[in-house]
């Protein structure tokens, strides 16, 4: 193949500029999951939504910087924490936000749709793609399901099951029209695992224990739809129930 003079310019051209322009990173180049180290509870809780209580003060809190989708007008910040006794895992989530809403009345309702957290875990140590999806509107209202194959195979757990999760919430149960201003909120729960285990096994969190998770916060069908995560989903459009990129809770 012939090449003119102005082809080499082209090329060299090419080569200089390459040289000095560092190509866009994206999603792809992140391999390593995020690990959050659980603590165990010291003490007793009282669950009240309460973020600054000192019982969470020193535990260090993961937050949502990833997010899926095109990036939304408005990103909300979003921190949460664990912790874990032989017998429940307690967790407590803060977000501030803006353009929030809590439609959503019923358990097992479309929750995602309004300004709602939610924590995937799979703490079946050897079957770590399934797991149960919590869900919490900022009303308080909850969604769980455990799910063997997401979008095929999946049971929705009945309310008087979920009824056992204690959670408390900042605001208000129904919160519509949407709050436009910023506002921060929190919700705080505490799940029983003898309850998970009426659906599928889970290992007891004890000291040096992995299972696997994900957290995320979204609000789908509000004036600014957002997805964001904790670990990294590699997906082209939003998707939560991808447990190949869940990251690690350890427990201590």
């Amino acid at each position: 193949m012939a090449y003119s003079l102005s082809s080499h310019l082209f090329l060299a051209t090419a080569l200089v500029l390459g040289t000095f322009i560092k190509q866009p990173e994206t999603a792809m180049t992140q391999k390593t999951d995020n690990t959050y180290h659980v603590k165990p509870i010291s003490g007793t809780i009282t669950i009240d939504a309460d973020w600054e209580k000192p019982i969470w003060a020193s535990v260090e809190p993961v937050e949502l910087t990833y997010y899926m989708g095109e990036k939304p007008a408005f990103s909300p910040v979003t921190h949460a924490k664990l912790m874990y006794d032989k017998d429940h895992i307690y967790g407590i989530f803060r977000v501030q936000d803006k353009f929030v809403q809590s439609k959503v009345l019923e358990i097992n309702g479309n929750v995602s749709g309004d300004s709602c957290v939610e924590f995937f875990f799979s703490p079946d140590t050897d079957n770590p793609l399934k797991y149960f999806n919590l869900e919490i509107n900022a009303g308080g209202i909850p969604l769980l399901h455990y799910v063997k194959q997401p979008r095929q195979n999946y049971e929705v757990i009945a309310p008087e099951a979920i009824k056992k999760i204690e959670i408390a919430h900042s605001l208000p149960r129904e919160v519509f029209p949407e709050l436009t201003e910023e506002t921060v909120w929190t919700i705080e729960f505490k799940v029983p695992l003898d309850m998970l285990r009426e659906f599928g096994p889970v290992t007891t969190p004890t000291p040096g224990v992995k299972w696997k998770a994900n957290f995320y916060k979204t609000g789908s069908r509000t004036s600014n739809p957002n997805y964001f995560t904790w670990n990294l989903v590699e997906n082209p459009r939003p998707d939560f129930h991808l447990p190949q990129f869940f990251g690690n809770l350890i427990f201590d």
